[in-house]
């Protein structure tokens, strides 16, 4: 069985709802908000032609064991058939902007099916965003457990 959280976002199916959250996306730039909601749909759908359109050639996952996974790894994961992902909303959120890259991050209780089990668990996560080429691409994401208690 594939570890819970080795991925913010593991294997989404597309009866699910989109994330919500609870932070102020109106600030963000039309573009980079249209990217960031291409991609929660994108992990809720598994849909992997959109993730390797949405996350660089030379990204990075830090998951929830410190373990380094690549692009590749996160879209198999994302779209591994059978698991599934409850609505989740994104509480804490942290937007910082600047000219070309910008870190969306904050908090989520993840429940669903992986492998075969159910699982709950709370993460914060921070997905840094790059434009290159004039699109914005996910780069890096940092996901940590939040103990229980």
């Amino acid at each position: 069985m594939r570890p819970v959280l080795t991925i913010f976002a593991a294997a989404l199916t597309a009866a699910c709802a989109p994330p919500a959250y609870a932070g102020d996306h109106s600030a963000l730039p039309p573009d980079l908000a249209a990217a960031v909601a291409a991609y929660d749909a994108a992990q809720v759908k598994g849909d992997g032609a959109a993730l390797n359109r949405l996350l660089a050639d030379d990204y990075v996952l830090v998951n929830s064991r410190a373990q380094v996974e690549s692009k590749a790894d996160l879209i198999r994961d994302d779209t591994t058939p059978g698991d599934t992902l409850k609505p989740y909303v994104v509480e804490d959120e942290v937007i910082r902007l600047w000219r070309d890259g910008a870190v969306l991050a904050g908090a989520v209780t993840l429940e669903g099916v992986s492998g075969g089990a159910p699982f709950k668990a709370r993460i914060r996560f921070a997905d840094v965003w790059a434009r290159r080429d004039g699109r914005w691409q996910v780069a890096f994401t940092e996901v940590t457990k939040i103990p229980a208690g």
